[in-house]
């Protein structure tokens, strides 16, 4: 499957945001996806899952409450939605995919990778 995400730019603190992440080539209904995002200087982080059916989500406590991922298995397209963005949310996201069959929880073994969009947040 190949990832392309968009929507990133420049906003301020408070704003929001929606990445879009739509896939091609893949059965895009049978993958978990996901959103990593990496801050300069800084390890890669998982944002936001979820399952195959939707029927799950996992967020980390850093954005629990201000982001939520849905996702569209009509249109193929994953969406991240970040409400009341912080500086601390200034990163390159990336979303990522993986068979379902690889199963629930830990996200350090993504498949597949999109090229990142990139979120500035100002004070």
């Amino acid at each position: 499957v190949q990832l392309q995400a968009c929507g990133g730019g420049l906003v301020q603190a408070g704003d929001s945001l929606r990445l879009p992440c739509a896939a091609t080539a893949g059965t895009f209904s049978s993958y978990t996806m996901g959103w990593f995002r990496q801050a300069p200087g800084k390890t890669r982080e998982v944002v936001a899952a979820i399952s195959w059916t939707g029927g799950l989500t996992y967020y980390p406590d850093s954005v629990k409450g201000r982001f939520t991922i849905s996702r569209d298995n009509a249109k193929n397209t994953a969406y991240l939605q970040m409400n009341n963005l912080k500086p601390e949310d200034t990163a390159v996201y990336y979303c990522t995919a993986r068979p379902h069959y690889r199963g629930w929880g830990t996200f350090s073994g993504m498949d597949y990778w999109g090229k990142g969009t990139q979120v500035t947040v100002s004070s």
